[in-house]
């Protein structure tokens, strides 16, 4: 038999599960057929991998030797079908070109993929949504998309900074969603201390954004009581009943019976970027989508009539 990469795959998730029935499960196999296959793999190799005991396995000298090995060998694999996948991207031919975005939650990802079909009308744009940053910075290091809109909590570094490329689109205020009826409602701004014994929604992230809500209610002398952590939708519907109040980004757009206001002092800030691997695309098409981003970033502040107080009250341009 020889030995292929998917055999160094089940040497790897044996070592990591510490038991072949913890592997097995992990590997979609029965623990005959992993058992099976093991032998099999050390008849290759010339000798036992693991030691079986009561508490599992634990891997021999030369089980140490092949798991060494084996950390080398799947990531330079990866690496390599990564950039080999980039690679056939990069040289696409203009006329042709293909623009895969992906987005967190927001309304910027449909604003760019309007601005990109009137300023490349060639190009065939596809989306992919999630509300995990890391996720899509996988994904742009696996040359499965082009671009990505994310966004990070004040300063922070958008994730895989070493290998990414990523670019500041506009750093906008957090500002609070009310019910239209709420007491606070007819506020020019509110004060997050007013806030202090309501219930929280707000849409998830991976980022630090949670933990730097947290402090600012520490700041401000409470803790929030209850947080509602879902998509935009039900945290529309749980602002419009009155069952919480929400976090949001400035431009987020109008809705009936709800009213976003700026939070006194600007406790929480929100930077929006732009990423992509710089061995995958042309300077001039990645300076074409970041133009066209910042564009989509001024009309969607444009449209949102508490953001364009706000603004005019800080004397700033939008996502200054």
């Amino acid at each position: 038999m020889e030995l292929e990469l998917r055999h160094l795959r089940t040497i790897r998730t044996i070592a990591e599960a510490g038991s072949l029935t913890r592997a097995a499960t992990l590997l979609g196999l029965a623990q005959p057929a992993l058992s099976a296959q093991l032998r099999r793999i050390e008849r290759a190799l010339g000798g036992a991998l693991f030691e079986r005991g009561r508490h599992g396995v634990r891997a021999t000298a030369l089980g140490e030797l092949v798991l060494e090995r084996t950390r080398i060998v799947l990531p330079a694999v990866s690496e390599l079908q990564q950039e080999a996948v980039r690679f056939a991207r990069a040289r696409q031919e203009p006329e042709r070109l293909r623009l895969r975005l992906g987005g967190t939650h927001g309304p910027l990802l449909g604003a760019l993929v309007d601005r990109l079909a009137e300023a490349v009308p060639g190009a065939t744009v596809t989306t992919r949504a999630s509300w995990s940053e890391r996720e899509l910075a996988g994904l742009l290091a696996e040359g499965r998309l082009d671009f990505a809109l994310a966004g990070t909590c004040g300063s922070a570094a958008p994730p895989d900074a070493t290998h990414l490329v990523w670019r500041e689109i506009a750093v906008d205020p957090v500002f609070v969603m009310l019910p239209a009826g709420h007491p606070l409602a007819a506020a020019a701004e509110v004060e997050l201390s007013a806030l202090a014994g309501e219930d929280w929604a707000v849409v998830p992230g991976d980022g630090c954004f949670a933990d730097c809500f947290t402090a600012a209610c520490a700041r401000a002398g409470f803790a929030a009581r209850r947080m509602y952590e879902t998509d935009t939708a039900s945290c529309v519907h749980l602002v419009q009943v009155g069952r919480a109040v929400g976090l949001c980004r400035a431009t987020f757009p109008t809705t009936p019976g709800i009213t976003t206001l700026p939070l006194a002092g600007t406790p929480l800030v929100w930077r929006h970027v732009l990423g992509w691997h710089p061995a995958a695309q042309a300077p001039d098409t990645a300076a074409t989508v970041l133009a066209e981003a910042r564009s989509a970033h001024a009309g969607a502040a444009a449209r949102s009539d508490s953001y364009a107080h706000w603004l005019a009250g800080n004397d700033q341009p939008a996502g200054a």
